[in-house]
């Protein structure tokens, strides 16, 4: 286990950088955590990926080239610094990041994400976002996910009313939108986009001068604690990442936004189903579980229009599908309603942004082309969350979510995920949530039996594993 806080070698093609290019700092080299996923066939169980995180290009330091106590990452852009995108590029530096210090630790296959660090006097807001690096450490690893499925363990005991631990993916560029006036690119976390189009200081790496929203599909795998959890499917009228102003980044009553800002997503409770999810009910969140969602397409193939988007969780030894449980009487009409994100179930949510724009064809596109794994872990100080958690989507009372309060109660909120699979439609995962193939770490089988697998050797060392990384980081 280690805690990343010590230099490394970039590789070289990051220092040959223009006279045009942002430079690459020298101050904090970027070490990326190692995270360990697999790729799983039908036919060759899973094989281990030596894959690795890196954050967000705006959680690194970036500062004028002369004067590092100058951030480059103002809003509004500095005018001296950045009157334009190539200045801009030659004054600014950017600079690595330690791990640590924004509450990242992994080891093998495990990733534990906090909110909240102590600075020697009170707990601080680090709020990581995480991106999934290929093992060339240097673009991002694509996932493919038409016709495939996406495994991972989860534990969310520790992540209170309020607070989301969050696994998605968006549409962005592989290399980061490398160019020459961004030469750091995915190694050093730009590129960013989602569909809710946010104006950002940097767009792909480059300054933001015209206050462009950053725009792109993006697919909500996970976003819960352990009161709630939604699963979220949201589409734009672009291909990759792409620029948006004006109205266009906006949700408008005339429809003229080009991303699907709210989604067509499943809230068990929202839906009416108050007793499935949570501790002690049907899915335990005081105990960790693996998640499985499917992307199934019309014809069974990656080549087939995507026409269904089904969740299934696996815990003590038990496979439990999402239960079709609902007291919405537009779904409760639905005659074939399984629990299951379907266009007819779109179309009864009145999802009529997410259907203009492609709705679950579309998202299956975007699938195919491939999209970049994300982990994060936030609470919201303007709506306390809940939108996933309050009201009608949860348990949750009007304050709970506060971040003041959180703090003060929980300071120690965190997320671990572990076991990260993708592949073939029933190869990550079995009766016992572990993996054909068993979950690896450096190398070496995590558990017991090959192919039949036991929860318990697995789930128990995500316990364990999320208890000794709490404990290091407290």
């Amino acid at each position: 286990m280690t805690l990343f806080k010590t230099a490394a070698v970039l590789p070289l093609l990051l220092l040959a950088t223009t006279a045009t290019a942002q430079r690459i700092g020298t101050a904090i080299p970027e070490v990326h955590p190692k995270l360990q996923t697999q790729v799983c066939t039908t036919a060759g169980g899973c094989v281990t990926k030596r894959t690795s995180l890196v954050t967000d290009s705006l959680s690194h330091p970036l500062h004028a080239a002369d004067n590092a106590a100058v951030s480059c990452t103002t809003t509004p852009l500095n005018a001296t610094l950045c009157p334009d995108a190539a200045t801009c590029a030659r004054n600014c530096v950017l600079e690595g990041v330690e791990y640590g210090s924004i509450g990242v630790l992994s080891a093998g296959s495990a990733l534990t994400l906090r909110q909240y660090l102590f600075d020697g006097a009170a707990f601080k807001a680090v709020t990581p976002r995480l991106y999934l690096l290929a093992e060339d450490d240097v673009n991002y690893e694509p996932l493919k996910l038409l016709n495939q499925e996406l495994s991972f363990d989860v534990d969310v005991s520790k992540l209170s009313c309020g607070m989301n631990g969050a696994l998605y993916l968006s549409e962005m560029d592989m290399s980061g939108s490398r160019s020459e006036l961004n030469p750091a690119g995915a190694q050093y976390g730009t590129g960013y986009c989602d569909a809710q189009c946010f104006t950002q200081p940097f767009f792909n790496g480059v300054a933001n001068t015209n206050a462009s929203g950053a725009c792109c599909n993006e697919m909500d795998i996970w976003e819960a604690n352990a009161r709630a959890t939604v699963y979220t499917p949201h589409t734009c009228s672009g291909v990759g990442s792409f620029p948006c102003s004006g109205d266009g980044c906006a949700k408008t009553a005339a429809g003229s936004g080009v991303c699907d800002k709210d989604g067509c997503g499943i809230n068990t409770f929202g839906l009416g189903a108050k007793r499935f999810y949570g501790p002690g009910l049907t899915v335990d969140t005081s105990l960790p579980f693996t998640v499985v969602t499917q992307f199934l397409s019309s014809d069974n193939t990656s080549a087939g229009d995507l026409v269904e988007i089904r969740r299934l969780y696996v815990q003590n030894g038990r496979v439990i599908p999402s239960t079709a449980e609902t007291t919405n009487p537009n779904v409760d009409r639905l005659p074939d309603y399984d629990g299951a994100i379907t266009q007819d179930y779109c179309t009864a949510r009145n999802a009529s942004d997410f259907s203009r724009l492609g709705g679950l064809k579309g998202m299956g596109e975007s699938l195919a082309r491939g999209m970049v794994l994300i982990f994060s872990i936030w609470n919201s100080q303007g709506d306390f969350m809940s939108w996933l958690d309050g009201g009608n989507n949860g348990p949750c009372n009007a304050t709970e979510g506060d971040p003041a309060k959180i703090v003060a109660a929980q300071p120690d909120v965190s997320v671990t995920f572990a076991n990260i699979r993708w592949g073939d439609i029933g190869s990550t995962f079995n009766a016992t949530g572990v993996a054909s193939a068993q979950a690896a770490t450096e190398g070496k089988v995590l558990g017991a039996e090959s192919g039949a697998g036991k929860i318990t050797g697995v789930m128990t060392g995500v316990v364990g594993l999320a208890v000794l990384l709490g404990a290091l980081l407290l």
